[in-house]
């Protein structure tokens, strides 16, 4: 073959290449919908941390994340195909039982934050004495933890009361206790009251499940594994960035997100994450954030077995997986 057509051969395979490389001008990247299950805050840091310092582009990802609310049912989107990751992974053992197509794929909490809320002075000491008092808490709140607790510590499904997600009905009535979250609601009510809530963290009543936790359909993981393991890697880094580095990119993208966040709470809510180690605790200072284990799932699964809230016989392979984690990805951030 005379040179100028090897030339030739050899421009046109470099351009191909270039065409299919992943640092290629014209490789298409991926479309990732990320359904958050509330509105941008500092919970979801490491997520627009990503988004915002270019983690998830860095692995041809076009992220969108859509916030949640007490209107939208994220759930519903990821089953019918209008989300692709959702946090939604409490729910992995009902889908397991009902022998639905989503799995978990990793775990950003090992620590859930959830709390439950009363007045000082009302005779309320930890969540034994909370049985037979008007509780407010929200629907997925009832068809999740409450189950947990209404069965251990002998609550009744009449002591629900409707929480609308502000604090003026509590604020209002010195006998209400309502949930929250340990980075949000305590520090509201002493920036507007000066009092200093009862707080009791749902850890502490022997609850042990994840939280933040990454769900998807069983499609994806099968048919785009490398996809799902693109995100899951690129949202620990964005983790380990906004916990341990400069956390400005995702605050910022937050507060334009939610322009009602206060950005002092947004503060708060990081260095409360920081100090209980909601993200980086227990399996994950060895394994990486998000990690998961048999051994924890299992215990937590026999742990609602022995409430009654489960059934016994439930194939939790169905439920998760830990193909995508437990790999120290991004570890080398923690400082």
């Amino acid at each position: 073959m005379p040179w100028v057509a090897r030339f030739a051969v050899a421009v046109g395979i470099a351009a191909l290449v270039s065409l299919l490389s992943p640092t290629g001008a014209a490789w298409a990247q991926d479309r990732i919908n990320f359904g958050l299950d509330w509105k941008a805050e500092a919970e979801y840091g490491g997520y627009y941390q990503a988004l915002a310092t270019g983690l998830y582009a860095k692995r041809n990802l076009a992220v969108t994340i859509h916030e949640g609310g007490p209107q939208i049912n994220h759930m519903q989107l990821l089953m019918a195909g209008r989300l692709d990751l959702n946090l939604g992974g409490g729910r992995a053992i009902e889908f397991a039982a009902e022998g639905l197509p989503f799995l978990a794929v990793a775990a950003i909490f090992q620590k859930d934050l959830s709390i439950l809320i009363a007045h000082p002075g009302q005779g309320i000491d930890g969540f034994a004495s909370l049985k037979g008092k008007p509780i407010m808490i929200g629907a997925d709140t009832r068809n999740g933890w409450w189950r947990f607790l209404a069965a251990k510590f002998g609550y009744d499904d009449s002591q629900i009361r409707p929480y609308t997600f502000n604090l003026a009905p509590f604020l209002a009535d010195r006998n209400a206790v309502q949930q929250g979250y340990v980075s949000s609601e305590p520090y509201l009510i002493r920036q507007k009251t000066g009092i200093e809530p009862v707080v009791l963290p749902l850890p502490d009543s022997g609850y042990q499940g994840y939280a933040n936790i990454i769900t998807t359909s069983s499609k994806l993981v099968n048919e785009k594994p490398d996809v799902v393991q693109r995100f899951i890697d690129a949202s620990i880094e964005g983790w380990y960035s906004y916990l341990y580095g400069d956390p400005t990119p995702a605050n910022r993208l937050i507060l334009k997100t939610n322009p009602e966040m206060p950005a002092d709470l947004v503060d708060f809510g990081r260095k409360t994450m920081i100090e209980r180690g909601t993200v980086d605790s227990g399996d994950a200072l060895t394994l990486g954030i998000g990690a998961m284990t048999d051994s924890r799932w299992q215990a937590f699964y026999q742990s609602m077995v022995a409430v009654g809230v489960y059934k016994p016989g439930i194939d939790l392979t169905k439920a998760y997986t830990t193909r995508f984690v437990n790999k120290r990805v991004g570890i080398e951030g923690r400082r």
